[in-house]
């Protein structure tokens, strides 16, 4: 199901930045499902490969990367997620962060240049700049609107390129019952809500610009695909809630006053770090800590 909700964004990617989409999307999901049958094949353990869980990684991976990235970079990436992330915790389900996003985030320190060289989308012949819409924002300049961010003709990975494909996938999602609505809702909402209201402070255009870092970045890829990981995120409703809350404050703190022009990938990655307290927190709540025995 999640693959299929990420095709409509993989088709738009290629039509954007044409078939280097494609070759490195494939490269991404063959070494991360190899990296996991390799594993198990050298650890004696069965076979996960058909639960195409690694595959998601993989694709997720091509998703948060720029399509020109050097294919090796890519399997370091994969390497990282599916091997140290993944396994090195004891496999399916026992991961403490989302593979993909600490991947991405190990990439991003290790080869900035890399990571941050942005293909230029083919029909904007005309452009001067190879930089994303944050990177723009951050270093000055003329910004896109908001409606080539919500169609997607923009630069950046393809998880940042087309808003509108990624709500058709989000929505399926939701639709499907895979996912629940409350993280995408909280952290998209919270985006929203704290760059309207600092933007309304500074004298800012808010409206204009809350809708702008709600298009901008990686927060519909992160808020639909990566903060509803089962594994590394709350299991209950209110926890649900804390956790949305908390990826777009910290999302739009680190945008605002942080070194980096994006925030989703380290705010998603503390929350999950986060977790386990968020989830004993609420659990405690609801069912009652345990009863002392009477001597």
């Amino acid at each position: 199901m999640v693959i299929m909700a990420l095709i409509p964004s993989l088709l738009v990617s290629i039509y954007v930045f044409g078939m280097r989409v494609l070759t490195l999307t494939v490269v991404c999901i063959v070494a991360s499902v190899f990296f996991e049958w390799a594993w198990n094949a050298l650890m004696h353990k069965r076979q996960t490969i058909g639960d195409l869980s690694a595959a998601v990684t993989g694709l997720l991976i091509a998703f948060n990367v720029p399509s020109g990235l050097p294919y090796w970079i890519a399997i370091v990436g994969c390497f990282v997620a599916i091997i140290v992330v993944k396994q090195l915790f004891g496999g399916v389900g026992k991961n403490i962060a989302n593979p993909a996003i600490t991947a991405r985030i190990v990439l991003f320190i290790s080869f900035a240049t890399e990571m941050t060289t942005w293909p230029l989308p083919r029909m904007a012949a005309d452009a001067t700049s190879t930089a994303t819409p944050l990177g723009v924002l951050a270093e000055g300049g003329e910004l896109p609107t908001n409606m080539e961010m919500f169609l997607g003709f923009i630069g950046g990975s393809m998880g940042e390129v087309s808003a509108i494909a990624l709500l058709i996938g989000g929505l399926f999602l939701i639709w499907k019952k895979v996912i629940s609505p409350i993280i995408p809702v909280c952290f998209i909402g919270s985006v929203f809500v704290f760059a309207f209201i600092y933007y309304a402070a500074t004298g800012g255009d808010a409206l204009n610009m809350a809708i702008f870092h709600v298009l901008a970045g990686g927060v519909m890829l992160g808020a639909f695909f990566m903060a509803t990981d089962y594994v590394t995120t709350p299991l209950l409703p209110m926890g649900k809630v804390v956790f949305g809350i908390g990826c777009g404050v910290i999302t739009m703190i680190i945008r605002l006053w942080g070194q980096y022009p994006e925030g989703v990938s380290f705010s998603i990655l503390i929350m999950n770090c986060l977790t386990p307290l968020i989830n004993n927190f609420f659990q405690k709540r609801m069912y009652g800590g345990a009863k002392k025995h009477e001597k």
